[in-house]
């Protein structure tokens, strides 16, 4: 089991998306995904996802909002708990990134990407501005097979 984290940085209805298409055996491999990466040693969910995005991007957050936690099960990888933020608030020049090439979306044109499904899910409760969330995404290879918000079934 592992701890990542997941920020979806937002400037003028874009969010700043990763093409994962530089790295070998990534389960994310071309995808579009939102920043992040792993937890290190005695990091809190905050700690980890400054972190990342400063590595990935070379942005630095001003603020970021603490959505929710998503648990990725899978038959294949081993299960994930995702902390997901949203940004709009940073500082900085964006950098190269040597996991894929970063690219600015317009929020209606990320649906029509190569997304995980459960990423939609998650996005438009984002969007909605729900409420802290636990969601849980069950997965069979690239498939969604079962998604859980806060204890139901959705």
């Amino acid at each position: 089991m592992r701890n990542t984290t997941l920020c979806h940085i937002e400037k003028d209805n874009k969010y700043l998306m990763l093409h994962r298409i530089k790295k070998k055996n990534d389960l994310n491999q071309d995808k579009w995904v939102g920043i992040g990466g792993k937890f290190e040693d005695k990091e809190s969910p905050e700690e980890c996802n400054k972190r990342e995005v400063l590595e990935e991007t070379g942005l630095r957050l001003e603020n970021a909002r603490y959505c929710g936690i998503v648990t990725f099960v899978s038959d294949i990888w081993e299960t994930e708990y995702m902390h997901l933020f949203h940004s709009d608030s940073f500082s900085g020049k964006i950098k190269e990134c040597d996991e894929g090439e970063l690219c600015w979306v317009d929020k209606e044109e990320i649906y029509s990407l190569p997304i995980w499904e459960g990423d939609k899910i998650f996005l438009k409760l984002i969007e909605e501005n729900v409420p802290f969330f636990s969601l849980k995404l069950e997965y069979k290879g690239d498939t969604l097979i079962n998604a859980i918000l806060n204890g139901e079934k959705i």
